[in-house]
């Protein structure tokens, strides 16, 4: 169990002198065996505060920000390769961008190539340089593969570590995330910069693979060094969702929340964590209230599809517990409408529809079905694969549900679940359709699909001893269903 009082040092106080700020020079990284190709200590020391901000999510207000950071590497050195790639692979990783897709974006991972080609890069760089190429051309799998060799040669690479991680998280490969991170744990000490993150990061592949107690004990890890590693509280918040301790979580999030507010890029996902517990406990009011005040704004300041997943999933939840969210789709729909054509990743693709399907945007949900359908005609790399066998199917569940057919969207959900892990994400986020599954049996006029909601809930209460809308549900399908 987390307590509190585990750890009593304000991020404020000891959180600050924890994170990393000493910025690396040329030397420095040559002497942690990661020698990278730039005269430029400059370009150096700003590569390495990219590479914090992405581990710790979180902007350096003395930089400017993560944005600024790189903008000043790269009039450090323009020709800096290393520095190219970090930045292109934020671009995939975080921006979900593909050379398919966004003409600008493939000419500037050519010109990473090109420049690569004329540079005498070290073996470590051009590993890198490879990753990069092959995730924005859709081979995640493949560039994970690049990152895992590198890391065979120089194990506290942390853009290796950190890239493969996020990777992995995209791919839905639950083992790999765990794995790929105590490989490398044994060659790191504490003094090397940035250590304490790979605590939250083993901590949440722990708890995706079922290892909840170690999990815990890592996030706790995690915690001590450093009370702002969002990732580690992120890590703790899944334990506590998923082992139904609600109220533990809530104290958690609440009483931490001066730490891990510091940390801007993952907050409003933070709040969504919030929010589910008060969901589970019937809380509706909270959880809409958490949305309005917390995440809402937040999303308002950002644009893709990380604004609309977050967003989606929670509002779908609260609908699904027959909850009248008014008109708080619109926002996200204005946003999910730009990327009904994408197709970066299923996982992305299914929140779109949901906003789509949410904001009674029908038409706009039956376009998206058809150009899924084109995409996996005529889509690249691993995403069409995935969007061909699991995305495809799911979508057409979410668009069917949206018309009010359940029955159809049953029949083309039910036989994928077990597959679904493979759209990526997490065990909490993709529980969306878990429980779109169960609402559609449940509504279903067809009486195999009606004992079907029976069955899945009972499994549900198998895995979830403490979760009371498993309770509601279970109450609601015997209700609407007494033979």
């Amino acid at each position: 169990m987390f307590y509190l009082s585990d750890y009593t040092t304000n991020c404020a106080i000891y959180g600050q002198m924890a994170m990393h700020k000493n910025w690396r020079d040329c030397q420095a990284w040559r002497g942690e065996n990661l020698e990278i190709t730039t005269t430029s200590n400059e370009a150096s020391k700003m590569f390495d505060a990219i590479l914090t901000q992405y581990v710790g999510w979180y902007e350096e207000e003395s930089l400017g920000g993560l944005e600024k950071t790189m903008q000043t590497m790269k009039q450090a050195d323009p020709d800096f390769v290393l520095g190219q790639a970090i930045c292109n692979g934020l671009s995939c990783l975080g921006g979900g961008e593909s050379v398919y897709t966004n003409p600008k974006f493939k000419e500037t991972i050519d010109n990473m190539l090109t420049l690569a080609s004329k540079s005498n890069i070290t073996q470590r760089e051009q590993g890198h340089v490879n990753a990069v190429k092959l995730w924005s051309e859709g081979c995640i799998p493949e560039a994970c593969l690049e990152w895992e060799n590198i890391l065979l040669t120089h194990p506290t690479d942390m853009m290796a570590i950190k890239f493969a991680h996020g990777s992995y998280f995209y791919l839905g490969y639950q083992e790999q995330l765990r794995d790929s991170v105590s490989r490398v744990l044994p060659h790191w000490s504490s003094d090397i910069p940035n250590y304490g993150y790979l605590m939250g990061m083993y901590g949440f592949g722990l708890v995706e693979t079922n290892f909840y107690d170690k999990a815990e004990k890592y996030a706790k890890k995690g915690l001590a060094i450093n009370p702002c590693d969002i990732w580690s509280s992120h890590a703790n918040a899944h334990v506590l969702e998923m082992t139904g301790k609600q109220q533990e979580g809530i104290n958690f999030l609440t009483s931490t929340a001066d730490d891990w507010e510091k940390c801007d890029m993952l907050v409003p996902h933070i709040y969504w964590h919030l929010a589910l517990y008060y969901i589970e406990k019937g809380d509706y009011e909270q959880a809409l209230s958490i949305y309005d005040t917390e995440m809402l704004p937040r999303f308002k300041k950002s644009t893709g599809v990380g604004r609309v997943s977050n967003g989606a999933s929670l509002l779908q939840r609260l609908e699904f517990n027959n909850v009248n969210v008014g008109d708080r789709w619109n926002d996200l729909y204005e946003e999910a409408k730009l990327h009904i054509d994408e197709h970066t990743t299923a996982y992305g693709d299914m929140h779109v529809v949901m906003a789509c399907v949410g904001a009674k945007q029908r038409d706009t949900a039956k376009q998206m079905v058809q150009s899924v359908k084109e995409f996996v005609q005529n889509g690249f790399g691993h995403s069409a694969k995935v969007i061909s066998e699991v995305g495809q199917p799911m979508i057409e569940a979410f668009e069917a549900y949206g018309r009010e057919d359940y029955a159809t969207a049953v029949n083309h959900l039910y036989p994928v679940r077990y597959r679904v892990t493979s759209v990526g994400g997490s065990n909490a986020q993709r529980d969306v359709v878990n429980l779109l599954l169960i609402v559609s049996a449940m509504l279903s006029p067809l009486k195999e699909h009606n004992k079907l909601a029976r069955q899945l809930l009972l499994e549900r209460q198998a895995l979830r001893e403490n979760s009371p809308m498993t309770e509601r549900l279970m109450a609601k399908t015997l209700a609407l269903h007494t033979d």
